[in-house]
C-alpha cells in the first residue's frame, strides 16, 4: 500500500543532482530572528534528527487547530454571545504557533550542524509547511471568526485563505522559474502577529478584538489589509521582479513562457472550480459547513503544491492537470446543473475525506521512496543498509 512510486525515475535522478539555493533578505529575520534561532539551534541535542524538528513543528499546529476546532467548529465562538473557549487554549496556541516557528526555523540550521543535509529534508520541510499554512490560517479564524457587526462572511474567511495561499504557491513558483527560493517576508511578519495576538487573548480575552476602532473600522479590517497587502505590494511584485531579472541575466530554468506558467495551470484551475462551488450551491455549503470546505481547500492546495516543489526541486516539467481536480470537476458540474442538490454535504464530506487520505497516502510514499532511493531514515541520523 505505502510503495507507490509517486516520483518518476527522472526525478530521482534530479534529487541527487539538486543543490539548496535561497535568498533571505527580510530585515526582521535577518537582524533579529536568526540571532536567536542561531542561539536556540545549539541547545539540541545532536543525535536528534532534523526531519524530527520539522514534524514536532507540525504536529504542535496539527494539534493546535483540532483543540481550536473542538471549541469553535463554527469559527464563532469568539463573537459576542458566543460560548467563548478559555483563556489558556489561546495562551497554548501562541506557545504552539511560536514554537514550531522557531522549529521549523532551525531544522535546516540543525541539518548543517550534524552534516545531515538532504534533498528529503527540504522537501518533508516545505511539503509540511504547505499544509501548515492553512492550518495557521484556520487556527486564526477562531479568533477572527465570523461577525454579522463587522461584516464578516465565510466568504471573507475562503477570500483570506486563498490569498495566503497564493502567497505561498508564489514563492515555490518562482523557484521553479529561477532556481533560487527567495523567502518571503511576509512569512516571519505573520508568525509573530500569530503569536501576539494569541498572547494578547489569553491576556484580555478575544472580545477585545471586537471592539471597534476610529473611524468604524475593527482589528479584523487590519489583518485583512496586513494579508492583501503582503501579497500585493511584497510577495507579488518581489516575485515577478525575480522572475523578470533571471530572464534578463539569461539564467532563468525553463526555455519558454508556457513552461515557466505551467505550474500555475492545475492551481488557477482549482480555486476556480472551488469558487464556482461556492457561488452555485444551493445549500450554500460554505456558509453551512465552513470548516469542513477549508480544510478540503487547503489539503488539496497542499497536494497541487507538494507536486510543484518537486519538479521545482528536480528540474523537471510540471504536470498540466492534477488529476484530485477530475472528482472536484464532476462535483462542481453536478451542482451546477441542479442534480444531487440533496446530497451536497455528502459530495463535501466525500471528496474531503478522499483528498486527505490521498495527501496523506502520497506523502508517505514519497517519503518512503526517496527514504530508500537516498540511502537514510527520516526520523534518524543513520543510514540505511544497502538492499
Amino acid at each position: 500500500m505505502l510503495n507507490y512510486q509517486y516520483v518518476t525515475p527522472q526525478q530521482l535522478a534530479g534529487f541527487e543532482k539538486y543543490k539548496y539555493s535561497a535568498v533571505d533578505t527580510n530585515p526582521l529575520s535577518v537582524y533579529v530572528m536568526q540571532h536567536l534561532w542561531n542561539w536556540i539551534v545549539k541547545i539540541v541535542p545532536l543525535w536528534i534528527a532534523p526531519n524530527l524538528l520539522t514534524f514536532t513543528g507540525f504536529l504542535m499546529i496539527l494539534l493546535n487547530y483540532f483543540l481550536l476546532s473542538y471549541y469553535d467548529w463554527n469559527f464563532t465562538a469568539s463573537a459576542p454571545g458566543g460560548s467563548h473557549a478559555p483563556n489558556w487554549v489561546w495562551g497554548l496556541s501562541g506557545f504552539a504557533t511560536f514554537s514550531a516557528y522557531a522549529l521549523d526555523s532551525i531544522d535546516g540550521k540543525h541539518a548543517r550542524r550534524t552534516q545531515s543535509s538532504s534533498p528529503l529534508g527540504e522537501l518533508f520541510d516545505h511539503g509540511l509547511d504547505s499544509w501548515a499554512t492553512s492550518l495557521f490560517t484556520l487556527s486564526l479564524f477562531s479568533v477572527f471568526g465570523l461577525a454579522a457587526e463587522r461584516e464578516v462572511t465565510a466568504y471573507t474567511l475562503y477570500s483570506i485563505l486563498c490569498v495566503i495561499l497564493l502567497t505561498f504557491l508564489l514563492s515555490h513558483w518562482e523557484k521553479y522559474n529561477t532556481g533560487v527560493l527567495y523567502l518571503p517576508w511576509g512569512y516571519d511578519i505573520s508568525q509573530i502577529t500569530l503569536t501576539a495576538v494569541y498572547l494578547l487573548s489569553a491576556v484580555v480575552g478575544v472580545e477585545a478584538w471586537y471592539r471597534p476602532l476610529p473611524f468604524g473600522y475593527f482589528f479584523t479590517d487590519i489583518l485583512i489589509a496586513m494579508v492583501i497587502g503582503c501579497c500585493a505590494f511584497l510577495s507579488l511584485p518581489q516575485t515577478l521582479y525575480n522572475i523578470y531579472q533571471a530572464r534578463k541575466n539569461e539564467t532563468l530554468e525553463r526555455n519558454s513562457t508556457y513552461e515557466g506558467l505551467l505550474p500555475l495551470a492545475s492551481p488557477a484551475l482549482l480555486f476556480t472550480l472551488l469558487t464556482t462551488w461556492v457561488k452555485v450551491s444551493a445549500d450554500d455549503i460554505l456558509t453551512r459547513h465552513p470548516r469542513l470546505f477549508l480544510w478540503m481547500v487547503g489539503v488539496t492546495f497542499s497536494n497541487v503544491t507538494c507536486r510543484l516543489i518537486i519538479c521545482q526541486m528536480t528540474n523537471t516539467r510540471s504536470e498540466v492537470f492534477h488529476w484530485l481536480l477530475l472528482p472536484l470537476a464532476a462535483i462542481v458540474s453536478a451542482v451546477s446543473t441542479g442534480l444531487l442538490v440533496q446530497s451536497e454535504l455528502i459530495l463535501l464530506v466525500g471528496y474531503t475525506v478522499l483528498v486527505t487520505i490521498a495527501h496523506v497516502h502520497y506523502g508517505l510514499c514519497v517519503g518512503k521512496q526517496l527514504s530508500k532511493h537516498l540511502n537514510i531514515f527520516i526520523f534518524s541520523l543513520e543510514k540505511r543498509h544497502q538492499e
